[in-house]
Parts: structure tokens; sequence; C-alpha cells
């Protein structure tokens, strides 16, 4: 976990709107019981989640595909190749949609826009050690024209069916 108290307090305000402007639909699946707050957001997306992540093309339409996800400072962040669609999807419009879902056991909705970050980036370096350390290498020394991404949330919901066993694990 490396969110201080201010960003668990802003993640929790963030779900806390997006929940109350959810459909009715969506709160008599998410109810009180298995809606996962931002304590528990933070404790158990941890190492890398294999996150779906989509996009929109030029003509409107649709586009998911996968990337390795990294909660950090209650944002996803990811990296990919400049030359992939995606990349050239989000540079052009940047807003986008992530799920990370493990089976019934846990789901996280997000809605935002991507922000491209650079080795100036004041956060880069802290990013850039946590994925070193996760994959042994720099993701920069994977290909020349690898991006990094973090998505800033409008909309974030957090589902487990079992919350007492996904926060035992």
């Amino acid at each position: 976990m490396k969110e201080t108290a201010a960003e668990v307090t802003e993640l929790q305000e963030l779900l806390d709107r997006a929940y109350e402007r959810s459909t009715e639909h969506l709160r008599n699946i998410i109810t009180d019981p298995r809606r996962l707050d931002a304590d528990d957001l933070v404790r158990v997306l941890t190492g890398m989640c294999t996150l779906n992540l989509a996009t929109v093309t030029a003509r409107g339409e649709p586009r998911i595909s996968a990337v390795d996800g990294h909660f950090l400072h209650a944002r996803w962040v990811f990296t990919t190749s400049g030359s992939a669609a995606k990349a050239r999807h989000l540079k052009a419009r940047p807003a986008a949609s992530i799920s990370y879902v493990d089976g019934a056991r846990i789901g996280v909705f997000s809605h935002g826009d991507v922000e491209f970050l650079t080795p100036e980036h004041p956060d880069f370096a802290e990013i850039e050690a946590h994925l070193v350390k996760h994959y042994g290498s720099s993701p920069s020394s994977w290909a020349d024209d690898i991006v990094y991404c973090r998505l800033q949330p409008s909309w974030m919901v957090g589902y487990a069916f079992d919350k007492a066993a996904v926060l035992k694990s």
C-alpha cells in the first residue's frame, strides 16, 4: 500500500459519489455488504492485476484489451507499446474505462481520463521503481516506444461477492 491518508480519503469520496450516481440496477448488485470501500481497495489491489481497458476509435467504436495494471496512490497505472492501438486511441481520446474482475470474487470498475507519464513527470520515478521491483526490469527496456499511463478516475466502484473472504485473504 503506497497510498497516503489523503489519497485514501479522496478515493473514498470518489467511491461514494460514484455509488450515489449509480443506477438502481447496479446498487441492487453492489449492496452495502458487498461494497468495497477505499481501505478495502488499497488493501486488496496489490501487485499486478490484469485489467480490461476500454478505449474508443476515431469512428466512435469501442475497443477492449488487457493490460498489466498496478493500483498505486489510488490510481490504475499501466504501460504499453506506444504503437499499440490502445495508445493511439488514448492519445487522441483520453477517456477510458478500466475493470478488474477476478471471477465472482472481486470487481472494480472505473471510468476517467488517461494521462501519459514521461520521465519528467514528478510521479514517474516512483512508478518506475515499483514496476522494476515487480518485473525485475524497467518496462522502458522492453521496447523503444513504451508509454506509461495512469487513469485519473472520475467514477469508480468496488464489489466483492463475499467481502469477508476477500478481506481475509
